[in-house]
């Protein structure tokens, strides 16, 4: 099985040869990785004789792998152009990320409300996708829910929930982008993203 058959389970069909590409002319090393609660990707620049190196979480829905490896492939070519002259997600970062999309909107590949929510997301692009709540949501439509999984957002407020490792919690108030939920054995506090997937144990 060569590299775009591979990449073709986690990516839109005519996104995976751009992206072997890509790995090829910057000679990286290209990992799909379990998942991470921390970050959906990451990217490293040579070192001590090893090469780029990129790694995207294999959870991931397929927009949500190319949008994320775009990304990360960002940083790789801002590192070549500037090395640590430039901030991590500074203008230079900004400028690559816009045109390192372009030919993924020329192919027509993403459906028309993720295009959508990129082009909006790609006036100032973030750190990271995940905190554009408009493009997180629309991204997160395309994944396969868990049986019974509900996002925190939709819950009202003092609805019991539980994650999937059994802790139990209470949703309480907005706080910016986040929500405060009391973790009932333990009162302690959290903040929780808007879209996290939780199970209702006790609604309102």
């Amino acid at each position: 099985m060569n590299k775009v058959q591979i990449l073709e389970k986690y990516l839109p069909e005519e996104a995976a040869p751009v992206i072997v590409r890509w790995i090829d002319f910057f000679q990286c090393e290209f990992k799909v990785s379990r998942s991470r609660n921390s970050k959906y990707g990451d990217y490293r620049p040579p070192f001590n004789g090893k090469p780029h190196r990129i790694s995207v979480n294999n959870n991931l829905n397929q927009f949500a792998f190319l949008v994320t490896t775009v990304h990360e492939f960002a940083h790789l070519l801002t590192w070549n152009e500037y090395k640590k002259s430039s901030k991590p997600h500074g203008q230079e970062w900004k400028s690559n990320f816009k045109r390192m999309m372009a030919p993924f909107f020329e192919k027509s590949i993403f459906p028309p409300d993720i295009n959508a929510a990129i082009t909006k997301y790609l006036e100032n692009p973030a750190a990271s996708s995940c905190t554009d709540l408009n493009l997180y949501k629309t991204l997160k439509l395309y994944d396969t829910l868990k049986t019974g999984s509900v996002t925190v957002d939709i819950l009202p407020v003092n609805t019991i929930f539980k994650l999937k490792n059994g802790r139990t919690f209470r949703k309480e108030e907005k706080i910016r982008k986040r929500f405060r939920c009391v973790e009932i054995s333990t009162g302690a506090l959290y903040l929780f993203n808007p879209m996290a997937e939780v199970f209702c144990v006790e609604a309102v």
